[in-house]
């Protein structure tokens, strides 16, 4: 079956959906986006995601392409069309094409809408849960802005690469001061020894993850411990447990940093118990 991507008004097979050689997205990253998770063919925590998507385009001073409840719509029929039950939904809007220029246009443009959908493998993701992944730890090398969810992305692929290359899933960066930052497409957490589960705030260095924040809510419901604070990649390779979360991975046990092994070496306790519960704090349209 042809994969369907909607561009900028049309719905097209993927191999014919384009976008303008002079797209700023294209020539200067110049956009934002968002993935959003799809479970039993329904989007997950769409509204988080929106408001989030809203926050990025006004940090970078883009206009909104359409209002929120026609992006619902494309992206669901998106998600129809390319018959996805279990997957992503991508969503990606930059500032439009105009001659190139660093400066933004001097007269406005349309944003650029793509929107893209494919299915994932629940059986793969759920093994590799079983199991956890590995994590090492880089250098922070991003620009600050970290919190503008921007499709300027190399260095999160060259960590991400470097990542595969020695044989680990993930990557966390370490800032300047040697704490922790979050991971190259992922936000770390640590779980201590007396439960409490450690992450970094969001007020600097990392991104508001959406199922971040759904999270939260789960450690409410089940009063688990929460702490928002700085951890070193000490801490977190003497942690009792550690995981990372994504809105592709939810809540994904790590059960090695930088070789060495975390807690027993297995997904811990509260871990596989906040993947468990997680998607019962979602909302789904």
């Amino acid at each position: 079956m042809p994969r369907i991507a909607y561009v900028n008004g049309l719905y097209r097979d993927l191999r014919d959906a384009c976008v303008n050689v002079e797209d700023r997205g294209y020539q200067f990253a110049d956009g934002v986006y968002e993935v959003c998770e799809v479970r039993g063919a329904r989007l997950v925590d769409f509204s988080r995601h929106m408001t989030r998507l809203q926050r990025s385009l006004r940090e970078l001073r883009i206009a909104e392409p359409m209002p929120v409840a026609a992006l619902a719509i494309i992206m669901r029929e998106v998600v129809r069309r390319n018959r996805v039950t279990y997957g992503m939904v991508y969503l990606q809007v930059t500032r439009g094409v105009a001659r190139r220029d660093h400066a933004f246009p001097p007269n406005p443009v349309k944003p650029s809408v793509v929107i893209t959908a494919h299915a994932l493998n629940y059986e793969k993701k759920q093994q590799i849960a079983a199991t956890g992944i590995k994590v090492i730890t880089l250098p922070e090398n991003r620009w600050p802005r970290v919190d503008i969810k921007s499709v300027s992305l190399l260095p999160n692929v060259l960590a991400k690469q470097q990542a595969r290359e020695e044989g680990a899933y993930e990557a966390w960066y370490v800032d300047r001061d040697g704490f922790i930052t979050e991971g190259a497409s992922s936000n770390a957490w640590i779980v201590t020894a007396d439960g409490r589960a450690v992450t970094r705030s969001v007020d600097v260095g990392i991104l508001a993850g959406i199922t971040r924040a759904v999270l939260m809510d789960v450690m409410k419901a089940l009063q688990i411990s929460l702490e928002e604070r700085p951890f070193t990649p000490e801490e977190a390779r003497e942690a009792a447990e550690a995981f990372v979360t994504s809105a592709t991975q939810v809540v994904m046990p790590v059960v090695a940093i930088d070789g060495q092994v975390v807690g027993n070496g297995q997904p811990g306790g509260i871990t596989r118990r906040l993947r468990e519960e997680f998607h019962r704090f979602s909302a789904f349209s």
